[in-house]
């Protein structure tokens, strides 16, 4: 099962970004103007995206929302800020959850001490109407799902970013949920790779619905993921970049800041139907700063080794061949692809016409920074910024 997605529909996508600043007025009247229907046209077709938001209960406490993912990296943060924020939170957890499996129902009951936590799987609709939903006996104002593949690999990408996702937003449309928030990713944009595609036809599903409200967010990188080589510099060891180091930048977002971004997409009017890529606060860093400001807050010597991106395309040509003849090596070769594509394309905004990619117009949110996290996790360590399952996106 593949998809594809025209250049037209990314066009759509580019027109539908907006900076976050942008708030909705507090006067009645437009207030009764959001909660109209409006109209969207995709291929030709009518689609009317209905505007719940403003028809959710006034007091967090009084607005049930439903948290899918919960246990990962971001989702722990999500459903622990909107817990923060007074919801009425459940989190819906795999038996056997966290990297490689290993938290038991007890130990993913601690991670949300203000949360109901339910337990099953999203892979089939009937486990979620029964345990997360109690056969319609449960309902859901808002359901936020933070769902994303654990490896990347072809068939988990295809299982989890689409029909799980799916599975779940089936599940909270027939039992009449107002509001879906989507954890995606801006990467889509350009989608070269099996997870991309599958979040992508998940997305384009997602906006057709008439019937339910949503916010599509997609985050540049996160500081996690380039946190890879501290430890290695701080051991002596060189910074390793692929090319000039200037092949790609991002405006990495933290982890609370984003859950707390999602959580205003529960709220605010200006979030609703609409695709919100969004980054951290500060200037797009290429490699080549990453490393430099690492250096220097760790008051070394910059040492850089620069790998021709060349070689990471003569290894994916060879396992490319043998994916040919041997099924098992279908996940070897996408792996490699996926490090190619983070090497080599920036985690901005992107102009759908010319293919560049824009940091002026990728908006930024929050107040955590790069350098404060290089500088906290040098003296703390990485712990609980593990990649797990997901190390190839190092």
């Amino acid at each position: 099962m593949q998809a594809t997605a025209s250049s037209s529909s990314f066009s759509r996508a580019s027109l539908r970004q907006f900076s976050p600043q942008q708030r909705a007025s507090s006067s009645s009247s437009n207030a009764r103007r959001v909660q109209l229907h409006h109209r969207r046209h995709r291929g030709g077709a009518t689609i009317r995206a209905v505007a719940n938001t403003a028809e959710l209960p006034k007091e967090n406490k009084d607005v049930k929302v439903l948290v899918v993912g919960a246990t990962g990296y971001i989702g722990k943060f999500v459903t622990n800020e909107l817990c923060s924020q007074g919801y009425d939170v459940t989190a819906y957890v795999r038996p056997r959850s966290g990297i490689g499996g290993k938290n038991t129902e007890a130990d993913a009951k601690k991670l949300f001490p203000n949360a109901k936590v339910e337990f099953g799987v999203c892979s089939s609709v009937e486990d979620v109407e029964k345990n997360a939903f109690k056969d319609g006996g449960e309902k859901y104002d808002v359901v936020v799902s933070c769902l994303a593949s654990r490896t990347g690999g072809v068939k988990d990408s295809w299982d989890v970013d689409y029909q799980a996702t799916k599975n779940v937003l089936d599940v909270a449309r027939k039992n009449g949920a107002k509001k879906f928030v989507l954890l995606s990713a801006i990467c889509v944009q350009k989608p070269l790779l099996t997870f991309q595609k599958a979040k992508l036809k998940f997305e384009e599903e997602l906006e057709k619905c008439g019937d339910i409200s949503y916010s599509i967010v997609r985050p540049t990188a996160f500081f996690k993921s380039l946190a890879g080589q501290v430890e290695s510099v701080q051991k002596g060891g060189p910074y390793v970049m692929f090319g000039d180091g200037q092949l790609a930048s991002c405006k990495p977002i933290s982890e609370r800041d984003l859950a707390k971004y999602m959580a205003e997409c529960i709220r605010d009017v200006s979030l609703e139907n609409k695709v919100l890529p969004i980054g951290g606060p500060g200037k797009a860093l290429s490699a080549l700063e990453q490393g430099t400001m690492l250096f220097e807050l760790l008051e070394m010597e910059p040492k850089f080794i620069k790998v021709p991106i060349e070689i990471m395309d003569g290894v994916i040509k060879v396992l490319d061949f043998f994916a040919g003849f041997f099924g098992n090596m279908t996940d070897a070769a996408e792996f490699g692809k996926i490090g190619r594509y983070y090497a080599a394309e920036s985690m901005l905004v992107m102009d759908q016409e010319t293919g560049e990619y824009k940091a002026d117009e990728t908006p930024s949110y929050g107040t955590d920074t790069l350098r404060d996290f290089f500088k906290k996790v040098s003296v703390e360590g990485l712990a609980g910024q593990e990649l797990g399952d997901q190390a190839v996106f190092k």
